[in-house]
């Protein structure tokens, strides 16, 4: 797709604004307030299992290291992660010492012993399902084989023993002390957004009404941009959900997460229709050999239709949406009404009625989730 010269002189800047808002983006995450609630968590849940880990039976008061270490890998943003990835591990952790065991009883540590442990336990960790597991395997394996030595029974015991108090101590600490709900950011990665989609239509607006090819050229570019805000949003529900499960703050806090999920189909098909809109549009000014066409007496109608179709998208959730949603509907009329007069001349209005119904259907995405 061709773009205008001065587009092109402006990749640079764009792109060193984009490099500056990448790394700001990634020290507000860094610095989070759910970040630093984790990092708090998994401080305390460490120490208490290095107090705990010396007062355990046996030898295992000889490795209280491992008690910290089950408390750290089971420390997770949500109380659902913590329990799964924690079991996962003792799981993985179970599989590597017998794997250990069963080469110990041919062997002593060696290379070869090594290799071979290590190897069965890349494959036993390539089973199904096995998540977290999957690396504990071999890990565990190869310290039981090499740190256990002769004394590997005891020392299998007393790694698993650190390990299940550690992992009991980090899963009770992210569960007792302010399990996470991640509800807040369904609604704000709904609104960025709604707001990216109507700022779409809106650009797309403002270039009906310049000289073609339009010197602004930043929306013809977007499709990766929405589809990773969509995917935001996705994100957003999926971690909601995943975080309301085992949370005893569920009861406190209630939210409908099937409507959440209908929201997020909603999104996605608004999302749609925007990418389609931009691609039509993009081929009738750019594409001259593409076959589509906007007819320049419509062109002040349509951008009015795209106008009013992105108050009805920026309206969704925030404001009442009637208003918006009849404005679109005349604009939309009078669109229509256009078409009358130009095929009457056999001129092509293909592109505009794509556009057209496209706006349609966004405009009626938003009135049926509006009205639950």
């Amino acid at each position: 797709m061709a773009v205008s010269n001065r587009s092109q002189r402006l990749r640079p800047g764009r792109a060193l604004v984009k490099a500056r808002d990448t790394a700001l983006s990634g020290l507000r995450r860094a610095a989070s307030r759910g970040r630093l609630e984790l990092a708090g968590k998994t401080a305390l849940a460490t120490g208490l299992a290095w107090l705990v880990g010396p007062l355990m039976p046996g030898p295992a008061a000889h490795y209280p290291y491992y008690a910290p270490l089950g408390a750290l890998v089971t420390m997770y943003p949500t109380v659902a992660d913590s329990a799964r990835k924690g079991l996962q591990s003792l799981l993985g952790l179970g599989l590597g010492i017998g794997v250990a065991m069963a080469v110990a009883a041919f062997t002593s540590a060696n290379a070869l012993a090594v290799g071979a442990v290590v190897g069965l336990g890349v494959l036993v960790g390539g089973l199904p399902r096995m998540g977290a597991a999957s690396d504990w395997v071999p890990m565990a394996g190869l310290f039981v084989l090499v740190i256990g030595g002769p004394r590997a029974d005891a020392f299998s015991a007393a790694y698993l023993l650190q390990m299940v108090v550690g992992v009991a101590i980090g899963f009770a600490v992210n569960w007792l002390i302010l399990p996470p709900l991640h509800f807040k950011a369904i609604s704000s990665a709904f609104s960025r957004q709604r707001h990216a989609l109507a700022g779409q239509l809106e650009d797309m607006a403002e270039a009906m009404n310049e000289a073609w090819p339009p010197d602004h050229s930043d929306w013809a570019q977007r499709d990766e941009q929405l589809a990773r805000t969509a995917g935001e949003v996705r994100q957003a529900v999926h971690r909601a959900e995943v975080s309301a499960r085992a949370n005893p703050r569920r009861r406190r806090h209630p939210r409908d997460l099937g409507e959440d999920l209908k929201d997020l189909r909603a999104i996605e098909r608004l999302t749609f229709q925007v990418q389609d809109i931009t691609d039509v549009l993009a081929s009738v000014i750019w594409e001259e050999r593409a076959g589509t066409t906007v007819p320049p007496e419509l062109t002040r109608e349509l951008g009015a239709a795209l106008r009013a179709a992105a108050s009805v998208v920026r309206a969704w959730g925030e404001d009442d949406v009637e208003g918006p949603i009849e404005a679109a509907q005349e604009a939309l009329a009078v669109l229509s009404t256009g078409f009358a007069d130009v095929i009457s001349r056999d001129a092509s209005v293909n592109a505009t009625a794509s556009v057209a119904m496209s706006l349609r259907r966004t405009v009626q995405i938003v009135r049926t989730r509006a009205a639950r």
